[in-house]
């Protein structure tokens, strides 16, 4: 079994046992300065199995040609070759330091000829006596009398004396020095206004296509956008428009909080206070517009082969989970596991027109509850008028519920104790699930937001309903995955 480098301070496995020449080992026993444990001030002596890793010994050490001229196909150590690379020696006293000081006069040397050259280049009027620094006035005394009238007589070029703390010797023009100050970008990091003409960028953070689609979601949620009240503290560090952007970026990439802090230059405590207002405000302001479609809306954006074969359908339905950690207490654990995922999740409903808009989102349950369950929890049976129909997957075994209402249900057919079924059952069946299609790819696009795809943690799942929710109605904001053939 290898044994421990016993260079002090280096717990490399393996390496070169010491060599039985006296001399050399010697010269090894040195190098490792190592101190004995039974004796003060005296070396250590090595044992039998005592080894140095290959760490300590520099390229020159190995043998890089063979006899016949050729590279060696292993690396094979020179007998004379004695460990080199320490603590010690790569430290601030080894050669590091020796080259710093080399790097440090050269440095210097590169910045005392660029002054030298730039002092060179300026009439002998601009130079400054660094001894004469009374009042920060600089004397002059090279003017003869003729040049003083020609500067007396010349009105087209006036020299301004600079009122910046770093040119209190020196006359410069002035416009130099309020261009350095003009140049400083005081912009954070990551901020919506560099990703206007960058549309990838947008989409890649956000999950919206455009600079305009971004101005979009802004404007639906109105004026109250700019007066929130803050779950912490009021912000006024962020524009109203980068604290949305850092919540689309939230959603879309599930970025942490530090990372995001980083990015937008506040606390991650700011990130957190931003987050979750933002998440409450927009669920509330969405949740107040009607986004039900009537029927004759519904009809109207129907694709037309969709509408020939399902012409009374209001909406398409579907149930999906999100994984969410797995929380501590024993009855949140039992009420979160899923059998069909076999994790801790929520479940949520989720409904479509044919035309692929999302018409309705429930609130976010447990991975124990059923298809049944959520849809008997909800409004949509008061929802749809007499003669409608909803296309659902088999699992929405709920034609009772709706029955009252003469709305119909349109799911596959069940077997029942039958071991076929006959072929104008199988050729409706095949319909329904070409068409039923159309819900799974409006959750395929809700789920392109990464925090649907990762685990919830603690804070993010007790807003599970409001981040479904802003994830499915960010899915209006996009440009409409079915098309008009469908």
């Amino acid at each position: 079994m290898p044994t421990c480098c016993c260079v002090p301070g280096c717990s490399n496995r393996g390496g070169v046992a010491f060599p039985k020449d006296a001399v050399l080992r010697a010269k090894w026993i040195q190098a490792v300065r190592r101190e004995s444990s039974e004796e003060k001030h005296k070396l250590w002596q090595p044992g039998p199995s005592s080894v140095v890793c290959h760490n300590h010994f520099t390229a020159s050490d190995y043998i890089t040609e063979t006899s016949y001229g050729t590279t060696p196909t292993y690396r094979k150590r020179k007998a004379d070759a004695v460990p080199s690379i320490f603590l010690w020696t790569s430290g601030p006293n080894g050669n590091d330091r020796e080259e710093r000081l080399i790097s440090r006069n050269k440095r210097q040397r590169t910045l005392k000829a660029a002054s030298v050259t730039s002092e060179s280049d300026l009439p002998n009027e601009f130079i400054c006596d660094a001894d004469t620094n009374v009042a920060y006035e600089c004397e002059v005394s090279s003017i003869s009398q003729d040049d003083t009238q020609l500067i007396s007589d010349s009105t087209s070029s006036e020299v301004h004396v600079c009122d910046c703390k770093f040119c209190n010797h020196c006359n410069h023009h002035k416009t130099d020095c309020e261009d350095a100050a003009t140049n400083t970008d005081t912009t954070p990091m990551m901020s919506v206004e560099r990703f206007i003409h960058n549309n990838e960028g947008m989409l890649f953070y956000t999950g919206l296509a455009t600079y305009n689609d971004f101005r979009h979601v802004l404007y639906s949620l109105g004026d109250a956008s700019y007066d929130l009240n803050y779950l912490y503290y009021k912000v006024t560090s962020l524009s109203i428009e980068n604290q949305l952007f850092l919540t689309l970026i939230k959603l879309r990439q599930h970025t942490r909080n530090f990372e995001l802090s980083w990015w937008f230059g506040i606390s991650p405590k700011g990130v957190e206070n931003i987050w979750i207002t933002w998440v409450n405000f927009m669920y509330y302001q969405w949740k107040e517009i009607d986004f039900w479609p009537s029927r004759d809306l519904v009809k109207f954006y129907s694709p037309s082969d969709f509408f020939s074969k399902f012409p009374t359908t209001r909406v398409i339905i579907d149930g999906t989970e999100c994984p969410v950690m797995k929380p501590k207490p024993p009855v949140a654990q039992q009420a979160t596991y899923s059998t069909y995922k076999n994790r801790n999740t929520i479940k949520v409903l989720v409904g479509c027109t044919p035309g692929g808009a999302v018409s309705y989102i429930s609130d976010a349950y447990g991975g124990s509850v059923s298809d049944r369950q959520i849809v008997e929890r909800s409004a949509m049976m008061n929802m749809c008028d007499p003669g409608d129909s909803i296309m659902s997957d088999k699992g929405f075994n709920v034609q009772d519920l709706f029955a009252h209402q003469d709305v119909a249900i349109n799911i596959p057919t069940f077997f029942r104790k039958k071991n076929r079924m006959c072929g104008k059952t199988v050729l409706r069946d095949r319909k329904i699930s070409s068409k039923r299609v159309h819900i799974e790819r409006i959750i395929g696009l809700a789920k392109t937001f990464r925090i649907l795809k990762e685990p919830l943690n603690a804070t993010e799942t007790k807003l599970a309903s409001e981040i479904t929710f802003i994830c499915f109605m960010l899915c209006n904001f996009r440009r409409c995955i079915v098309p008009g053939h469908a």
